[in-house]
């Protein structure tokens, strides 16, 4: 008898993970969305042992290390820590995309890239999914089918409601991620640009979510710069025609200031720019600034958006502006 258990629970096992991949089908999911591991994830999601019935289901909320731990152990299967992009990329983030999963719906200010990013099953998802295996499934398919490009619109509603609108200087908009260091970006954009470079033309803004959320690809062009989008970019990219300066800013909240390093990063990455190039920090406050002080990079500005009326510049014959290895070459 104690011999035939273990095979009893790897059945148990084999036939709940049938079970959901059936469900997965029946959602009308592609095949890289219905495999063993998608199968596994959704579980770990419906917080489901393979004992447990589907009325059962729960909503946990998971960020992907602990969807690992729990497959890992109630299903036995261990994923290596490389398959972490893996489980995010093929199944969760296809998930939140089709709306059958919620990404931060305990904070949605959570940046896109935090440590803490969970995801749980959206509400009428396990509604549905809590009659799998009962006669009221087929209905509640049908219904949930039909319904789903509305839920998707209304979940893609909410989620731009917590975005960062940004106004640029030429009076186009757009929208960042949540959280993190975008209402700096925002600051960046909407008060230091006004003050300090008027009349400039942002030509670039990096986002979490979407590296090339602005991109000016003929007017860096027509400079002589052409970016790859395996670089690492600067945060804001503005060129101040005026002066013909090409500002490259980083905006710090929790790390990257222009340090030497980074300076010589950008110098080598904008290599050949027809405008000087300025290196600018921004912090939103004194008090992260302090952080980072002995970090930043002689020849380089920093602004505070605390203080928006006033620049800090380290050392120089200029208060602000390129120096003369940044010049662009004379014909």
């Amino acid at each position: 008898m104690p011999a035939d258990k273990p095979n009893r629970k790897a059945a148990t096992r084999k036939k709940r993970l049938a079970e959901t991949i059936d469900a997965l089908t029946a959602l009308q999911f592609g095949p890289r969305q219905r495999n063993e591991t998608a199968a596994y994830t959704l579980l770990a999601l419906l917080d489901l042992p393979p004992d447990t019935p589907w009325a059962d289901a729960q909503a946990p909320l998971r960020g992907i290390t602990p969807i690992i731990e729990f497959i890992a152990t109630v299903y036995g299967n261990r994923y290596a820590p490389n398959t972490r992009e893996t489980i995010r990329d093929d199944a969760v983030k296809f998930f939140v995309e089709e709306g059958l999963l919620l990404r931060n719906p305990d904070n949605p200010n959570r940046p896109t890239n935090s440590g803490k990013t969970v995801y749980q099953i959206e509400p009428t998802a396990l509604a549905l999914f809590r009659t799998f295996g009962t006669p009221d499934w087929a209905t509640a398919l049908r219904r949930y089918l039909a319904s789903r490009e509305t839920l998707k619109h209304e979940i893609a509603r909410k989620r731009d409601l917590a975005r960062v609108p940004v106004t640029l200087p030429d009076g186009s908009r757009v929208a960042l991620s949540p959280g993190g260091q975008n209402p700096l970006i925002k600051a960046i954009i909407e008060i230091f640009c006004p003050t300090f470079a008027p009349g400039g033309v942002v030509l670039y803004v990096g986002d979490t979510e979407n590296k090339f959320v602005h991109l000016q690809t003929a007017a860096l062009a027509a400079l002589g710069v052409t970016l790859d989008s395996a670089a690492k970019i600067p945060d804001v990219i503005v060129h101040h025609r005026a002066k013909n300066w090409l500002l490259l800013i980083e905006a710090v909240t929790s790390a990257g200031p222009v340090d030497g390093k980074r300076r010589k990063e950008l110098k080598d990455l904008f290599v050949g720019c027809k405008a000087g190039l300025v290196f600018v920090t921004a912090f939103e406050n004194r008090r992260t600034m302090q952080t980072f002080v002995s970090q930043i990079a002689w020849e380089s500005e920093v602004w505070i958006a605390e203080d928006p009326d006033h620049l800090i510049h380290f050392n120089g014959e200029r208060f602000l502006g390129p120096y003369p290895d940044v010049m662009p070459a004379k014909p």
